[in-house]
This record gives structure tokens, C-alpha cells and sequence, in this order.
């Protein structure tokens, strides 16, 4: 199978790829770039290969005026910025031996050598600058056109010289893959053997970059699904399960709630740390679950958190108690979230202060609320004070 691809308009790219060659190197445009060339979706990281020991590219790129920053030199890999955008260069490489993610490499493979240690076939595809594919595991370009995620040679191998490929299988499974064919059972079956011991030397940081965007696709769903079945999601955040997933995202209705609603719809223990969450993002989770497990209606979640926690929030309830949303919600959130609380901190002052003024402000507004949004200015004033 053949193919082109167009892979122009990345003047940072080119200039790097010039450069390579000028220089008498071979490049071609690796990864990432082609397959979501191949598939006209936009184009994230740009990765490159070369027959340039590392060293080489760092000269090559310095003589062309571009900055190359040593990313990993040991595994070849410079970074060259060209264009105010960087783009990994990496020497093509052969395996001489592993030690799971450290292997000892040699800077002198083919292409097929360098294909042969990538993850999946439908990453181990390469583009010369004209846009002609190249396809050294002969599977890349029938799977990527199948909708299939496979390893690349035997699976069970492919995660022991990195752990992080159960994971990355999952998400590639739910962004690359054809819902109709499902997933692989290959890869499914190492993956399902490989676990725990294969996540055991693997970062929470990684682990929760991966979960983000395994979560963050359009439906993530079926292939959550399927790492539960295989033991995979409960190695990585105990006591979640995939129950409530489906439910959320079929209620999203083509509205995402977020990878934070999807999380919170996992369950599991203590994931904010077990992922390595940001405060932020742990507050976020917090919030949301405590949102959605309480007994706020609509409006006064729209009021409290705003339209978009408060659609999150709801259609993660609906989702925990296995039913459908409320058809009215989003009209009531949107009530809520414009309307505004009519007492001013002003109002109660000098009579309270400090702590007493607080608490004094949040029972009115909780009584305001209650109202669904009616006492005015006065009636809240000249009503009783619950704690008076």
C-alpha cells in the first residue's frame, strides 16, 4: 500500500528538515505528524527522524542559526526550535539492550530497524519532505485505514521496554480506533498479563498525563471499559470503575463535560494523588463530586459554581444514579448562574464585621437561594436572622 501525504505549511519543520539535508543527512517526518496527516486531523508535536548522530544535529542545527537544547541525548533526541515552535529530532535507532524504559541503543539503524522498537504500526509510519509515506512494518497504513491500534511486532515485548504503553494502547484505542471493529485482543491480552508488575516503575506523573488524555477523548468510554475488564484501571486508581462512564458521556449529548467530570465519574480512591493532580485540578474534583452527590437543584448550582460546573455537576448525578438528565436543567442553571444576589456586604455594616458578617451574608444568601431567587433587597433585611 502507498500513499502521499501533505505536509506542508510548518515553515519550523522545513527549516529543520532543510537544514538535515543540506548537511547531506537523510529526515523524514515521523509519528504523530503523518498519522494525523493521513487522517486530516490538525497536527499537534512534530517529530522528525534522522540518520544524524545526535551530536551531528546539534552542529547541523547551530550552523543553520537554530537553537538545539540536548532533550535526551542518551536515547538520541535533540530539540530544535525553528520558528518559535520545537520539534524533537531523533537519531534512528536500534535496540542492543533493554532494561525496560533505559535501553542501550545504537545511533546506526534503518528504518525498519527504528519502526521495528516504536509502539504501535500506526505510529511507526514516516513522510519524506515531498509527502511520501513510508511504511517499514507494512501494517501502519492498513491499520491506520481500519481503525486498528496494534502493537508493533509482539505486544507482551513492546510494554516490557515500557510500562506506559498499556496505558498509551487505551488512549490510542479511543482516539484511533473503529468502535465497530473494537479492540485489539492481542494487545488486550498482554496488556491484561503485563499488570501490575508492568505500571509498577512507571510515575504517577505519567500515569495521570496519560489518564488526562485518555479521558479527555470524544469517548473514552468503551476503552475505559475495557481496561477495567483487563485489570488495567484498577492498577492505576483502585476502587474506580467504568459503571458510570458511558451514562455521563452519552449524556454529554456532544458537549463534553471534561476529564475532571469523567474522573469524578470513575471513582476510585485518593486520585488526586495517586494521578499527581495540580491543586487546582484536586479542588476541581473535589468540588464537582460534592456538587453532584448533593441535594442543590439546578439553579442554585448555576448560581454557586457557575453554568459550566453546574452542567458538569448535573450531568454527573445523572449519570451516578443511572438516569437521565433533568430536560429543564440547563435552562435553570442558566436562571441561576445570572442571577444576582441582591445584598452587598455594605448593607450589613457597621452593625457586623469580620467573621460575624460572613456568616451573616452566606444565610441570607442561602435563604435567597431557597427562594429560588425571589426575596428582594428588603425582605431579606427585614426577615429573621436564623442565628439571631
Amino acid at each position: 500500500m502507498t500513499a502521499r501525504v501533505a505536509l506542508a505549511g510548518m515553515p519550523g519543520a522545513g527549516a529543520v528538515i532543510h537544514a538535515l539535508r543540506a548537511a547531506g543527512q537523510g529526515a523524514w517526518f515521523v509519528g504523530g505528524a503523518v498519522r494525523d496527516a493521513l487522517l486530516a486531523r490538525p497536527i499537534g508535536d512534530i517529530d522528525i527522524a534522522t540518520d544524524a548522530p545526535p551530536e551531528r544535529v546539534a552542529e547541523i542545527a547551530a550552523a543553520a542559526g537554530l537553537r538545539a537544547v540536548p532533550t535526551g541525548l542518551a536515547h538520541g533526541t535533540i530539540t530544535v526550535i525553528a520558528e518559535g515552535r520545537a520539534h524533537e529530532v531523533t537519531t534512528l535507532r536500534r535496540d542492543v539492550e533493554t532494561f525496560g524504559r533505559h535501553a542501550r541503543v545504537a545511533f546506526d539503524a534503518s528504518l525498519a530497524e527504528d519502526a521495528a522498537r516504536r509502539d504501535f504500526t500506526i505510529n511507526a509510519l514516516y513522510a519524506t519532505p515531498e509527502g511520501e509515506v513510508i511504511d517499514p512494518t507494512g501494517q501502519g497504513l492498513a491499520d491506520l485505514g481500519a481503525g486498528r491500534v496494534r502493537f508493533v511486532g509482539d505486544p507482551a515485548r513492546r510494554i516490557a521496554e515500557d510500562g506506559l504503553r498499556i496505558l498509551r494502547f487505551f488512549r490510542f484505542t479511543a482516539y484511533y480506533a473503529d468502535p465497530a471493529g473494537g479492540i485489539d485482543a492481542d494487545g488486550l491480552a498482554a496488556c491484561a498479563a503485563a499488570v501490575p508488575e508492568a505500571l509498577a516503575p512507571v510515575s504517577a506523573e505519567r500515569i495521570g498525563a496519560e489518564m488526562r488524555r485518555l479521558l479527555a477523548a470524544p469517548d473514552p468510554a468503551p476503552a475505559v471499559a475495557a481496561m477495567a475488564a483487563a485489570g488495567v484501571l484498577s492498577a492505576v486508581l483502585p476502587g474506580a470503575a467504568a459503571t458510570h462512564l458511558a451514562p455521563l458521556v452519552h449524556a454529554e449529548g456532544g458537549r463534553p463535560a471534561g476529564w475532571i467530570a469523567r474522573l469524578a465519574a470513575l471513582g476510585g480512591e485518593d486520585a488526586a494523588r495517586r494521578l499527581r493532580l495540580s491543586r487546582a485540578e484536586a479542588r476541581d474534583l473535589a468540588a464537582l463530586g460534592a456538587a453532584a452527590r448533593s441535594e442543590a437543584t439546578p439553579a442554585a448550582l448555576g448560581h454557586l459554581a457557575g453554568a459550566e460546573a453546574a452542567r458538569a455537576a448535573v450531568l454527573l448525578r445523572a449519570a451516578l444514579m443511572l438516569s437521565a438528565p433533568d430536560p429543564g436543567a440547563e435552562a435553570a442553571i442558566l436562571r441561576g448562574a445570572r442571577a444576582r444576589f441582591p445584598i452587598r456586604a455594605a448593607d450589613l455594616m457597621p452593625a457586623l464585621g469580620g467573621p460575624a458578617l460572613g456568616a451573616r451574608l452566606g444565610r441570607l444568601r442561602a435563604r435567597w437561594i431557597a427562594s429560588d431567587f425571589t426575596l428582594t433587597r428588603a425582605e431579606l433585611l427585614e426577615g429573621p436572622d436564623d442565628d439571631a
